[in-house]
């Protein structure tokens, strides 16, 4: 049964009032709290019980046919909602929100959150060190302007980019969780992020009032303001509640960083490995020490937004330089910042009023150690110093119970001394329990009855327990008036444990409420130190990355750069410091010399040399420096680049129908489009994915642009040898060449750059490696041979010529030397019927 099939004038009071709220909250999945229980009916039901595995089941709900019905306890809904978030699904809970005590007909209910992958809040369903973005796009017709939130810690950032290939790049980059749009957005971008790239994606149109949040977006350019305030107005729809930690937003400008595509930084394994699909061995992994989730998300960021200003690079370098020196002060830094929790998600959770006593205690563990980690900041000369904020301190010490459990409406948050009533109240409740205690004993003399027991259930209260067999022991003078009969029992209760009962569940239930009035309280205190606890988080990612940094170049032998306005790329026993990691044996240093006079290296070499390792380690160099960090190398000079191009490994494009050959030149036409003087390109073998001349003449033509034109410092390995010719035509081209030593038909890699050219590949050598079948290696050694023996000239754009050779046509000599006078009539047919077979032939 649907729902639109549904006649709702003979539908029950109960689910009337559910399709009701249904027919407002189409596109999510209905939560609706009956009791215990979050049941989902009609369509609902049929997908929670699919996606969920959950018994699909049907209610009465005044129709002659029963509805489709499924239901989780509500003490579980987490990991339900995990899940169907996860599969992309839009969750909206639908709470009691009056007293069943007091409710007149049906309890009122109402959704009180939607949540969908971009607004999850719940810290078990997040990734520590991830921020959980969600984007508005808005399409200004020369331009996009994409705002971005992260709920959970409040971060709010916007940036303004120009064409749609740019758009879904940089959407796929800040790896957003979900996009809302307007119904009047571009269909064709919208589409290829929702069926492409199977990212979550809203229509949403409806403009909130926003004015309580105009700090967020004050005194910024009106063409930022429509899309953070589109944004916002969604988050107000759905999260229902205030969301008052939200920071003002940061408006990223394109200059302020390194750019790099999404291929980049896949093809560079910068915060994913491709073969994995995690961060183990990323260059994340590598570089991640810290020990605060606000660290790592800090790290992640920088990772993939190098900066391009030399002078905020080098404060990075000396605070990693001071930590290096100071390493004893760097340890007692990184054991305090051991004990710093989250502080930015714990301010979302505060503000967003879903916190708890055990979030209080981890915030107060976090500001016990603000006092030694500021003397640190200072002793380093820290450009960023911390409130230690010690009155909040204070305030969560003398408030919190240490053992406060995750719920707040069972009392046992607040510490004894802390309010005089509640401690009354408490006092009150233990005497209660006390003489209850005491009973047991009393009522075992005054019965005679030595197994008796004095005990409490929640649905029956206070009880006395008699065994069937001491019934008869019971006398009228004692009281005992019977409350149930179990089959080896029966129980009862007096009218002076009644009275004691009273007292107890009295005090209890005046303890409870107490306890969450004054926990909201303390909660909303905590919430006014939030844009100030959101400062300290701050500064303490920022030197917890630092940190991060010091560490790794200390164990691993890293050095500072030197950053240089000239165009020199010069670095010395460099290494990749990812695969140096990994690796069994000992990682060969290569060093990379590029001054003024070169901006081409040519790379050639056998396959599974090391080209391609050796360009990679240059340009992860080189953003490693560009984030602060120290580098893997004996000494580096590195200009700073705007841009890195990085065209690496072949792989098809199935879901556009691109070929390994398409994906390769739309890559290149990034790089020759965008890419200036100051930029990077890395292009590894390009041109191999289609026939040899095509892909040479391809090849050759975009090493003569990038050299006349573009002008930029460019590493491109090849395996078509005729292109080391370029070297003596173009001033700023060299070859270079990855060594290898070959003797009695075994091949040895060694892993070096050397100067000059090599024409050979070793491929059939490197197949025997793979341990093709013995015949098939020989068969190709012999067409090798043949091939070898074919020379293939290379024609550039200079002034001199190759002169082609023509080969004469057989048959057109044959013709020349023809005289047809000379021939009878038969003879000539003869002659024209022997060309004609030549010709077939």
């Amino acid at each position: 049964m649907k729902l639109s099939e549904v006649d709702k004038s003979k539908l029950s009071p109960g689910m009337l009032q559910y399709v009701n709220i249904k027919e407002n909250n189409m596109d999510v999945i209905l939560f609706f709290r009956l009791g215990d229980f979050y049941e989902m009916f009609f369509e609902d039901a049929y997908t929670a019980s699919r996606e969920l595995e959950l018994t699909l089941t049907g209610k009465n709900a005044g129709l002659e046919e029963r509805i489709p019905m499924c239901g989780i306890p509500y003490h579980a809904v987490n990991m339900y909602l995990e899940k169907l978030i996860d599969k992309g699904y839009k969750v909206a809970i639908c709470e009691q929100v009056e007293d069943p005590k007091s409710a007149k007909g049906v309890v009122k209910r109402e959704v009180i959150q939607v949540v969908s992958k971009g607004t999850v809040m719940n810290s078990e369903s997040l990734n520590e060190k991830d921020n959980n973005y969600i984007g508005r796009i808005i399409d200004l017709n020369y331009a996009y302007i994409i705002s971005y939130a992260d709920l959970s810690t409040g971060e709010f950032n916007s940036l303004m980019i120009d064409h749609d290939d740019r758009v879904i790049s940089e959407v796929l980059s800040l790896e957003l969780r979900e996009i809302i749009v307007k119904s009047t957005f571009d269909k064709n971008v919208l589409n290829t992020l929702k069926n492409k790239y199977k990212l979550n994606t809203s229509i949403f149109d409806i403009e909130e009032n926003t004015l309580e949040y105009e700090y967020i977006y004050k005194d910024l350019d009106e063409r930022y303001k429509a899309g953070i305030i589109h944004l916002l107005s969604y988050l107000l729809n759905t999260q229902k509640r205030s969301l008052s930690h939200l920071q003002k937003v940061n408006i990223k400008k394109n200059n302020e960083y390194l750019k790099m595509d999404v291929h980049t930084r896949r093809n560079l394994e910068l915060t994913e490995s491709l073969r994995l699909k995690s961060r183990n061995y990323s260059l994340l992994w590598l570089l991640d020490k810290t020990k605060t989730a606000m660290g790592g998300r800090l790290l992640k960021n920088w990772i993939e937004n190098p900066l391009v200003d030399k002078d905020e690079i080098n404060k990075r370098y000396d605070i990693i330089e001071k930590l290096l020196e100071e390493f004893i002060l760097k340890d007692e830094l990184k054991n305090l910042l051991f004990n710093v929790y989250d502080l930015e998600r714990l301010v979302g959770r505060i503000s967003y009023g879903n916190t708890n006593g055990r979030d209080l205690l981890q915030l107060k563990s976090s500001l016990k150690v603000l006092p030694e980690i500021k003397e640190i900041l200072n002793k380093i000369e820290f450009h960023e110093t911390i409130e230690t904020l010690d009155d909040l301190y204070n305030l969560l010490e003398k408030s919190i119970d240490e053992d406060a459990p995750i719920t707040i409406k069972e009392g046992g948050v607040i510490k004894s001394g802390y309010n005089e009533e509640l401690d009354s109240l408490k006092i009150n409740r233990s005497s209660g329990k006390d003489f209850v205690i005491n009973m047991e004993e009393e009522e075992r003399k005054r019965t005679g009855i030595k197994n008796l027991k004095v005990g409490y259930n929640k649905v029956f209260g206070y009880y006395i327990e008699v065994s069937k067999g001491n019934i008869g022991l019971i006398k009228d003078e004692y009281n005992y008036e019977r409350k149930q009969t179990l089959a080896n029992c029966e129980r009862y209760v007096t009218p002076l444990l009644k009275e004691k009962e009273a007292l107890i569940l009295g005090a209890e239930e005046k303890i409870i409420t107490l306890e969450y009035n004054l926990f909201v309280e303390i909660r909303d205190i905590v919430k006014t130190y939030s844009s100030r606890i959101q400062k300290i988080a701050k500064t303490i990612a920022e030197i917890d990355v630092l940190q991060s940094l010091s560490t790794v170049a200390e164990e691993n032998g890293y050095i500072r750069p030197n950053l240089t306005d000239e165009r020199k790329l010069i670095i010395k026993d460099n290494r990749h410091p990812v695969v140096e990691k990994v690796l069994d044996g000992e990682f060969v240093p290569n060093d990379i010399m590029m001054d003024e006079n070169v901006d081409i290296l040519i790379i050639t070499g056998p396959n599974m040399a090391g080209k391609s390792t050796y360009m990679r380690e240059v340009v992860i160099t080189a953003i490693m420096a560009q984030i602060g960090s120290f580098v893997p190398a004996s000494e580096c000079t590195i200009p700073v680049f705007d841009k890195i191009f990085t065209r690496i490994g072949a792989s098809d494009d199935l879901v556009s129908g691109d070929s390994t050959f398409m994906v390769e030149m739309k890559e290149a036409n990034a790089a020759l489009t965008n890419a200036t003087e100051n930029s990077l390109i890395i292009f590894d073998e390009l041109g191999r994915g289609t026939a040899t001349y095509d892909g040479l003449s391809l090849a050759q033509s975009i090493i003569e642009y990038i050299h006349n034109n573009i002008k930029c410092k460019t590493l491109f390995s090849t395996h078509y040898h005729e292109l080391t010719k370029l070297e003596n035509h173009f001033k700023k081209i060299k070859n270079v060449h990855v060594s290898a030593i070959e003797e009695n038909g075994k091949v040895t890699f060694l892993h070096k750059i050397k100067d000059g050219s090599i024409d050979k590949s070793y491929g059939i050598h490197v197949a025997k490696l793979a341990n093709l079948p013995e015949p098939l290696i020989n068969r190709a050694n012999e067409i090798l041979s043949s091939y070898e023996n074919k020379k293939i000239e290379v024609k550039t754009q200079m002034s001199f010529e190759f002169e082609e050779k023509k080969k004469e046509n057989e048959v057109e000599e044959e013709i020349k030397k023809i005289n047809p006078l000379e021939m009878t009539p038969i003879e000539a047919l003869n002659k024209l019927f022997e060309l004609k077979k030549k010709v077939d032939k």
